[in-house]
């Protein structure tokens, strides 16, 4: 009989040291060469920062579960968890740095895991320090052959595309650029995602005193002093759409930038022509080979007799090139920003068109 306890006791504590064996976790730190990050992150000695729009980080590996190690800057960004692409869980990292459970249970087996930032760099910066995983195997992420970059506004960035009550608030819990219709095509198109974006930005004025020419080439959108290297991605396609803001502001003679950008003066069709053209010029002496996109809508800007999208075809004539196509999504016609439906028809409809003229 002692013996048998004593049988029992030790096939007991052999399952309980398996099972501890089997939850140890292995870390995997923000610098290492096997975690692939999208869009323009900023690698510290210890983090990886994550401001923009659509920023990521992916990892696949052999396991069961997986933790992250995180900090926020103003407890405001959310992270879409995003496990064999399916999104599974969104997480709120908080001030304090904390280890988030992404995934547990899961087969055994290869899996792929991302961290998807859906929320824009209004809302701070996010630290990731790195991936605790409980796999013995860990690969390496290669890049997806295709890559796109968008330059745009609040449409580009999902503002206030989950507030289904019609306020239309842009707070970050009602953010997700994962469902703007820039990601949709992006993921359509298995290509990298860059997303260069910022809700109320325009070419000649915004909402706030930064304008899109001035912060494009910037790696920390925060810092004018912080310049982005174009040499660390190249797209094969820049869509560019803007002047959604500049359409409104041009016409707020009492707003701060108004007064700041125009003084007492209106900008003149000509000005805000030059503008643009000098602004898709500046992006293409980045990409000289890349096809470029000039898109508007899909509110007010593009409603039948707004004079935007004139603008926007006289400065993409005027360029004389033939890899810069124009396309004007149709107005909603809605109030607000696009919903989920809406961003979905913008996809759509941006999808049928790069099929019809992009050439990979």
């Amino acid at each position: 009989m002692i013996k048998f306890r004593l049988s029992i006791v030790s096939f007991a504590l052999v399952v309980f040291l398996n099972a501890c064996q089997a939850q140890q976790f292995n870390l995997l730190k923000s610098s290492d060469k096997r975690i692939h990050y999208t869009g323009r992150v900023a690698l510290t000695d210890t983090a990886a920062v994550l401001s923009w729009t659509g920023n990521s980080a992916t990892i696949s590996f052999n396991g069961t579960s997986a933790k992250a190690i995180l900090k926020d800057e103003t407890g405001e960004n959310n992270f879409n968890v995003i496990i064999d692409n399916k999104v599974t869980d969104v997480i709120h990292p908080d001030k304090e740095q904390k280890e988030y459970t992404l995934a547990s249970n899961l087969k055994p087996g290869k899996h792929t895991l991302q961290l998807f930032k859906r929320t824009e760099w209004a809302m701070g910066k996010t630290w990731f320090y790195g991936f605790k995983l409980d796999g013995d195997k860990v690969y390496t992420t290669p890049p997806k052959k295709r890559k796109i970059e968008f330059f745009g506004n609040s449409i580009t960035c999902g503002y206030a595309v989950e507030d289904s009550t019609g306020q239309d608030r842009g707070t970050a819990q009602f953010e997700n650029g994962y469902i703007s219709y820039a990601a949709i095509t992006a993921r359509h198109f298995d290509a990298e995602y860059y997303c260069t974006a910022k809700s109320g930005i325009g070419i000649t004025i915004s909402w706030f005193p930064l304008v899109m020419p001035e912060m494009y080439d910037r790696l920390d959108a925060t810092n004018p002093n912080s310049k982005w290297d174009f040499n660390k991605y190249i797209p094969d396609l820049v869509v560019i759409n803007l002047l959604q803001n500049d359409s409104w502001l041009t016409l707020n003679t009492q707003h701060p930038e108004y007064k700041k950008r125009f003084g007492d003066k209106a900008p003149t069709p000509e000005f805000i022509i030059s503008a643009y053209r000098d602004f898709v010029k500046s992006v293409r002496s980045k990409y000289p080979k890349a096809q470029i996109i000039c898109a508007l809508g899909n509110m007010d800007a593009t409603k039948t007799g707004s004079p935007w999208p004139g603008y926007i075809e006289k400065a993409v004539a005027s360029l004389n090139d033939k890899a810069i196509y124009m396309h004007f999504f149709p107005y909603k016609n809605t109030s607000g920003h696009p919903n989920p439906k809406e961003q979905q028809v913008m996809a759509d409809d941006l999808i049928r068109f790069i099929d019809e003229k992009v050439k990979w």
